[in-house]
């Protein structure tokens, strides 16, 4: 079979897996590194700012550490705002719906960014712009105090009832602007991570790329577990959360939406056990004073664990074997999904919360 009809094969097979028709799953592999990654210019941004705004924006600095498009914008006119220029890709009712639940937030009195103006979402260059209050804060302490915040931060978020303005789904780290939504789809953009790269992978290498795939098709996404508000990516600072003098405050909410509270809370207690001391305690402790999980959420979390770290797992496969490598399965990402690891973070937090 020919190269390009080696690809073909992979789209049909992408295609079936996702429940795209053949075109769909072929953007879906051939435009993923334009969909995800964005570098707007800075000075650009800036005579933006100053024409829709009226304020006099005189500097944009880069402020995050994973993404080019997150600014933060000084004016002469006001305390300093930060600006997300979303990837192109990502529609503007996307980011609107950022905007409504940040609403939302503030009117429930949450600790979370505020909107800069009423007006928040413009258009810039073909991208959708959400402009913020800057929060005057730096990184959760590292110690069990930053998995306490954060437990705590998430319990809070979780007990909220949300109203019509924030029906979306959430859950997905959206990374990818056409894999937002459920969790589902962080396994969804997963898959694309893996076959947009099927055809670079050597026999050699076939038979473990082959149980990776399978296990994002089979992996537990919560399907009918109970809903709340998620943050979608609550585990990592200062992109996520900042500790002010008024306490920890959630930043980051365009992976917020509805879905299975267990998906937010897993990924929090996967992360825990690599923090020194009894970091699942203080989460888990923390998060319990708010929410009581069910049983079946309790037996469901190792798998439901999985989620995320498969997407990062991925995300890293890609991109080693996109730039000319094979991966072996001793490179460190595969750490990820460490079963040992993951049992046991299951096991002590259910130990915690029981």
């Amino acid at each position: 079979m020919t190269k390009q009809g080696s690809f073909k094969k992979v789209v049909r097979r992408h295609a079936a897996d996702t429940g795209q028709r053949y075109t769909e799953a072929l953007y879906d592999l051939e435009g993923l590194g334009e969909r995800v990654f964005h570098e707007p210019v800075a000075e650009r941004l800036l005579a933006h700012l100053r024409d829709h705004y009226g304020t006099d924006a005189v500097a944009a600095t880069k402020v995050s550490q994973h993404n080019d498009h997150v600014f933060r914008v000084d004016r002469r006119n006001g305390d300093p705002w930060i600006v997300r220029v979303f990837p192109p890709a990502r529609p503007k009712a996307g980011v609107e719906g950022d905007a409504a639940i940040l609403r939302f937030l503030a009117r429930q009195d949450y600790p979370a960014e505020r909107l800069a103006v009423d007006d928040a979402v413009s258009e810039f260059d073909g991208s959708s712009v959400l402009v913020t209050r800057f929060v005057n804060g730096g990184p959760l302490p590292s110690s069990t105090e930053k998995l306490g915040m954060m437990g705590d931060l998430l319990g809070r978020l979780h007990t909220l009832a949300p109203d019509d303005s924030v029906s979306r789904p959430g859950g997905a780290s959206g990374d990818d602007p056409s894999r937002e939504g459920s969790p589902r789809q962080d396994l969804m953009a997963a898959l694309s991570f893996l076959d947009a790269v099927d055809t670079k992978v050597s026999a050699v290498h076939r038979e473990r790329f082959e149980q990776l795939r399978d296990q994002v098709r089979t992996a537990d996404y919560g399907l009918g577990l109970p809903e709340a508000l998620l943050h979608g990516n609550l585990l990592h600072n200062p992109d996520h959360a900042l500790v002010t003098d008024h306490g920890p405050v959630a930043i980051n909410w365009k992976a917020s939406g509805r879905g299975p509270r267990l998906a937010d809370f897993a990924y929090l207690m996967w992360g825990a056990p690599w923090m020194e001391g009894d970091g699942v305690g203080a989460a888990a402790n923390a998060y319990r004073r708010h929410v009581e999980l069910t049983d079946e959420e309790l037996d469901r979390l190792e798998a439901v664990m999985y989620i995320r770290p498969l997407y990062l797992t991925c995300f890293d496969y890609r991109r080693f074997v996109a730039s000319g490598h094979q991966a072996g399965g001793s490179e460190g990402w595969w750490g990820f999904i460490d079963p040992e690891h993951i049992s046991a973070a299951a096991a002590a937090t259910r130990a915690a919360l029981r």
